[in-house]
């Protein structure tokens, strides 16, 4: 993103093995960032029945190990054999990315569209609060239950994250590479890469849902919600076409 992983990756020019994990760490915290990340999250957020930080950041904690696993997964071959995904496979895997990215704003905006977002004063045991809320079909019905929707729940959520995670592994292979090496530094390197990608997804999730569970924020959502849909849709179509070569493609 912006040369800012290749800057963190020259800094492992020297061979002591604490610096090599440092930067392995700093890529993986910083792998949250990238655009395709906070679209594909913040829509997955948005879109679940219950908004909170705690909430967020077990689907975002979800999401993050299931694109930490195929990252590790695919990159493993690279750092040990030199072994890349061949292109098409690699074109295919940035296609599904914006699927993805494409499914979850339509979920956002159909679920906005059937008036099934709203805010409300609940009470959880003796704990009330004030948050968002998604209704059944059957608007006669006012419960609390609050199932789970598709991509909803944490497995499902590691599924998505699955699909994320094999787009880009290429180019996380060649910054590893590029500074270790050694086969067992790298893969070790590589572990933490995946696992504090997982981490920072985490973080930026429970961010997003904190801030979506505060008043002013909260009000205000069912008025952004279609803008935030529209948005990432927009963003999803493009990064499909452009894993196509159909437009310029920046990732």
């Amino acid at each position: 993103m912006l040369g800012i992983d290749d800057k963190i990756a020259a800094m492992s020019s020297g061979e002591a093995f604490l610096i090599v994990a440092a930067v392995a760490m700093l890529l993986g915290l910083r792998h949250a960032t990238d655009p395709d990340h906070l679209t594909a999250v913040s829509t997955l957020i948005a879109g679940d029945d219950e908004r909170g930080a705690e909430r967020a950041g077990r689907l975002g904690l979800s999401w993050g190990l299931g694109h930490a696993t195929t990252l590790f997964a695919f990159g493993l071959p690279i750092v040990l054999f030199d072994s890349y995904l061949p292109e098409r496979v690699q074109q295919g895997a940035e296609f599904a990315i914006g699927l993805v990215i494409m499914a979850l704003a339509l979920r956002l905006l159909a679920r906005w569209r059937a008036g099934r977002l709203h805010a409300h004063h609940h009470s959880h045991g003796e704990t009330a609060h004030r948050h968002l809320h998604a209704h059944p079909a059957d608007a006669s019905r006012h419960d609390h239950g609050h199932p789970e929707g598709p991509g909803r729940s944490p497995l499902q959520a590691y599924g998505i994250g699955l699909v994320h995670g094999m787009g880009g592994s290429a180019g996380v292979g060649i910054l590893l590479l590029a500074a270790i090496p050694d086969h067992v530094e790298g893969v070790v390197a590589l572990l933490l890469f995946a696992l504090c990608t997982a981490v920072s997804m985490a973080i930026a999730s429970t961010t997003f849902g904190y801030a979506l569970s505060r008043g002013p924020v909260l009000r205000g959502f069912a008025t952004a919600a279609p803008v935030l849909g529209a948005m990432s849709l927009a963003f999803g179509a493009w990064y499909a076409l452009g894993a196509l070569d159909a437009v310029p493609y920046y990732f």
